[in-house]
């Protein structure tokens, strides 16, 4: 089983020397995404729910290179600076899982990439 490599111009391109997402089989691995605009490199944190719904977006730019959705997640994996904004995040990314929501897990961290607030990453199956 070859693994193939997908990339898209609709979400940030690497900061470093990983692929936005990797297909083996039928699942895909996505990397972990955060609140950086694909066209300016921005950053697109002017609060928490701004930045939530920018990673998410980012996710599914990601999905959709690959020909997958939100309903093909199985596994989400959250990573944010601040356990006290887990509420608000949840919220927003709650908003992309209508029905039977993924399996995941939320962890605090001391820092992540260009000290962003979040970044989520996910695995899904078709």
């Amino acid at each position: 089983m070859a693994n193939h490599i997908i990339f898209t111009n609709e979400a940030p391109a690497p900061i470093g020397p990983y692929s936005q997402a990797v297909l083996a089989g039928n699942t895909l691995y996505v990397s972990g995404q955060i609140a950086l605009d694909a066209e300016t490199g921005e950053l697109i944190n002017e609060n928490i729910t701004e930045e939530t719904h920018a990673v998410m977006k980012n996710l599914e730019a990601v999905l959709r290179a690959a020909d997958f959705t939100f309903s093909d997640i199985v596994k989400c994996s959250i990573f944010i600076k601040n356990m006290n904004e887990f509420g608000t995040i949840n919220e927003a990314y709650g908003q992309y899982f209508k029905s039977n929501p993924p399996a995941r897990e939320t962890v605090e961290v001391s820092k992540l990439p260009k000290n962003v607030n979040v970044e989520i990453s996910c695995i899904a199956v078709k």
